[in-house]
């Protein structure tokens, strides 16, 4: 640019701020006490500008952005520690945005557009919307949550694992099967297996209510094996005598989602789930 132009160019710009950047003389140019303050912020904005290239590599390779992940409250004692812990570290760039959700809002928010992935118990027989895929992460077996003052009153037996009549004789506590159909017909199936039928007394849907309300001597539960993390005074985790059903948890995402950090995450989830 020549001298007239870059002059003009100039005095527009003042004219804008309201202000003379320049104290010119016929033998010198400075920056007025003004300009030095408007030059500080001025060099922040060009250099934010020069990182851009930067800034859309980084977003479109999934180093940088977001991720919407929801989760059932059973896989924060599981799978979803470990697979958070690894892939903040790999990708500290990435915001991850974490809600607790039961399984069947976290599939109608993914059909609809919300969120990019869900852990999730899958439905009865595995069955999602065509526009899901699907893979699991952990298979468990389920272990009874029991108040131990039932134990003390000599109302379970004590030994180290709990025969299928004591539990079947014991008033339920269990997620509402609108929530968790898989999970709900998995411990009702087992009472059904046994001779028996379930006695649901309390229903919850997060895993600590339900804890919970085993510590009040409420009723047991059948819960993953992985809910023994969760130590709560007056709770005993037992196993099952004999063989214990197993409950899948996997995760679910939409099959035309292309954003670059669920793709980074989804390598992420295989590697922890295989580990």
């Amino acid at each position: 640019m020549t001298q007239p132009p870059l002059s003009q160019s100039i005095q527009a710009l003042e004219h804008e701020l309201g202000a003379p950047l320049f104290l010119r003389s016929k033998r010198s140019v400075a920056l007025t006490p003004f300009g030095e303050q408007w030059l500080v912020p001025v060099r922040a904005v060009l250099a934010d500008l020069a990182d851009l290239p930067g800034v859309a590599r980084r977003l479109r390779d999934g180093d940088a952005g977001r991720l919407e992940l929801s989760f059932v409250s059973t896989a924060d004692y599981s799978v979803l520690p470990a697979l958070v812990r690894r892939f903040a570290g790999l990708y500290p760039a990435v915001e991850l945005a974490l809600t607790e959700a039961t399984s069947d809002v976290q599939i109608t928010d993914l059909v609809e557009g919300r969120g990019h992935a869900g852990i999730i118990i899958p439905p009865p027989g595995g069955v999602l919307p065509q526009a899901l895929s699907y893979r699991p992460l952990v298979t468990e077996p389920l272990v009874a949550a029991v108040p131990e003052l039932w134990i003390e009153a000599g109302r379970l037996p004590s030994a180290d694992a709990l025969p299928p009549a004591a539990v079947i004789d014991a008033p339920l506590i269990i997620f509402p099967r609108r929530s968790a159909p898989a999970f709900y017909d998995l411990v009702t199936g087992y009472f059904t297996a046994h001779g028996g039928q379930a006695r649901v007394t309390q229903e919850a849907v997060q895993m600590q209510t339900i804890i919970s309300l085993v510590s009040a001597g409420m009723g047991l539960a059948l819960v993953p094996a992985s809910l023994r993390h969760l130590a709560r005074t007056g709770v005993r985790y037992l196993p099952l005598a004999g063989e214990a059903p197993t409950l899948e948890t996997g995760l679910a995402w939409r099959r035309d989602d292309a954003t670059p950090t669920l793709e980074r995450f989804l390598k992420v989830a295989w590697e922890v789930a295989a580990a």
